[in-house]
């Protein structure tokens, strides 16, 4: 485990310095003989949580990693490479890959015009995952605190970015493993299960009263609808604002 950390934050670190040096190849990418996709297909074959792996698309993946510039020694390589992304406990938590039919978001393009514009720059954080409740998961690259390389929660029932003490493979693990139930308790409402199903991956559901409002505790007296995730993504920065909190961008 410990080896799978030191090359989490050397990735990730590679990640908040490739705009200042040349962009690696697919070649130098890709380790055939020391991948850590093995290690992550065992957590997902033995995860307490259901996880579907959705089919990867072996042009889109070599793009998808090519743009993240993460070594597939790497957990979160392995899932970009390996796959076309996660989906957690039926949908509820999608985590990123390469894009597919069902989840149509690769990592690099999803966090294009978020976290840097232009591909080959440096990165103060990463949306990795998110949930159908519109909340949202980070990895931060340095912009989010002096913790780098630990996951953060931008959470929708208060607009904070909660630090979570996760590095990408334990958030792997807590997704895997975790209750949800419990770490989601007062946010699913009743047929939520049903409502999911009705969920595309590239959405989350938008709830009324807000949910960070003082009228919106309830989550089952609130309405919802399905949006776009992109549009959600863009209010949830726009209510921060509008609230006075410090924007990153």
């Amino acid at each position: 485990m410990t080896k799978v950390l030191t090359i989490i934050i050397l990735s990730l670190f590679s990640i908040t310095t490739y705009g200042q040096t040349q962009m690696h190849s697919i070649d130098e990418l890709v380790n055939n003989t020391d991948s850590g996709w093995p290690l992550v297909k065992e957590w997902i074959d033995s995860a307490k949580n259901k996880v579907e792996i959705l089919p990867v698309d072996t042009n889109k993946a070599k793009d998808a990693l090519y743009k993240t510039q993460v070594t597939t020694r790497s957990p979160m390589g392995a899932v970009v490479y390996m796959t076309g992304g996660l989906l957690v406990d039926n949908g509820w938590i999608r985590i990123l890959g390469s894009g597919s039919d069902k989840l149509r978001r690769s990592l690099p393009e999803w966090n294009k015009g978020k976290g840097f514009k232009n591909f080959g720059q440096p990165t103060p954080y990463l949306l990795i995952a998110d949930d159908a409740m519109g909340g949202f998961f980070i990895l931060n690259g340095g912009g989010l605190g002096s913790d780098l390389g630990k996951v953060y929660y931008l959470a929708p029932d208060n607009l904070e970015y909660e630090p979570l003490d996760l590095t990408y493979t334990d958030f792997l693990n807590f997704c895997f493993n975790n209750n949800l139930d419990e770490f989601y308790k007062d946010y699913r409402w009743t047929n939520w299960k049903i409502d999911l199903a009705k969920l595309k991956s590239d959405q989350v559901f938008n709830f009324f009263p807000y949910l960070w409002t003082e009228q919106g505790k309830d989550i089952n007296k609130a309405s919802k609808k399905e949006v776009p995730i992109e549009e959600h993504y863009r209010l949830t920065l726009e209510f921060r604002k509008k609230l006075g909190f410090d924007m990153q961008k």
